[in-house]
């Protein structure tokens, strides 16, 4: 249901971007400048215990600026887009109510176009008989047969769900069952709305190459801290390779190596492969996105400079006094 106790006339700073672009510490440094506090927009960082693969930022890296949905639930629990929606309001208004500046900051681009435009999630009673009926048919006759099924019901969905993320699927089979709509349709009328706040819509980038590079670098250094420890104390702990948790990039990977399906380096080669693949699909996503101002980082000298443009448009865009 949408929130209508909220005004459009409440300040958010949105800063985004695909992984390893930088947005954590951008987002830092303008709470220091602007007075605001940061709200994570980040589908992994919200689980305890989960640090590395989640490249989580430490307490070090906040520099004493207060944040929000981060480390909030256990790995053994189910966090998804309903549930950061409430959450991030609560935290919106929170710190909207402290005088301060919320600052949102991540990289799940549905995560943040939930929060912006107030998206109606259409209560639905979960239908369990369809949802096990549907995962016994993908695990007998694998994935495509079901994508297949979505393809000739509800072709607009199957083309905008890869094959493999079952979950989707079966939700997109779902949604047309119980409600008669195409979810690609109910989705693409969510997206028309508007912003829900007086909003300033900042996305990172840089060259791809140079991306990619400091995502192969991140993953080394990942390793280097600790992830498969990591991924071992979790599986020790009894969370099981197909909980929520568990579907991160980093942990998936690992948790295969520590299932015998491969060695340690080529975990860490399909960790790398994927990050990079997740960073394009960030991207296209946000080129998607309405009133999105790109910032390229390698259009200035310094991380100074840079965040001097971003305040700047940020005091702007806000009609805040600079």
């Amino acid at each position: 249901m949408a929130d209508t106790s909220r005004s459009s006339t409440t300040p958010l700073l949105i800063i985004a971007g695909p992984t390893a672009s930088g947005k954590s510490a951008s987002a830092v440094e303008l709470a220091i400048r602007m007075n605001g506090e940061v709200i994570s927009a980040d589908s992994m960082q919200v689980y305890r215990g989960m640090d590395i693969g989640s490249a989580k930022v430490t307490a070090e890296e906040m520099r004493g600026v207060p944040h929000h949905l981060i480390d909030c639930v256990d790995p053994s629990e189910t966090w998804n887009v309903v549930r950061f929606q409430e959450e991030a309001r609560k935290a919106v208004r929170s710190v909207a109510a402290s005088g301060k500046l919320p600052i949102l900051c991540g990289g799940t681009g549905f995560y943040i176009q939930a929060l912006l435009y107030d998206i109606d999630f259409t209560e639905m009673e979960e239908n369990t008989p369809m949802r096990e009926r549907l995962a016994a048919i993908a695990d007998a006759q694998g994935p495509e047969a079901l994508h297949r099924m979505l393809q000739e019901r509800d072709p607009a969905s199957a083309a905008a769900i890869h094959p493999n993320n079952i979950k989707r699927v079966i939700r997109a089979l779902e949604f047309l069952e119980e409600s008669g709509q195409s979810i690609a349709s109910h989705n693409t009328e969510q997206r028309g709305r508007e912003p829900a706040y007086r909003s300033a819509f900042m996305v990172l980038t840089m060259d791809r190459k140079k991306l990619y590079e400091r995502i192969d670098r991140r993953v080394d250094l990942m390793m280097e801290a600790g992830l498969l420890e990591e991924v071992t104390r979790l599986r020790d702990a009894g969370i099981p390779r197909d909980s929520t948790a568990m579907q991160g990039i980093g942990y998936k990977q690992i948790y295969g190596h520590l299932e015998g399906e491969y060695d340690l380096d080529e975990a860490v080669r399909l960790i790398k492969r994927d990050t990079r693949h997740f960073a394009k699909r960030q991207l296209t996503w946000f080129r998607r996105e309405k009133d999105v101002i790109w910032v390229d980082i390698d259009q200035f000298d310094s991380t100074e400079a840079l965040w001097d443009h971003m305040q700047k448009i940020a005091e702007e865009k806000l009609l805040l006094p600079g």
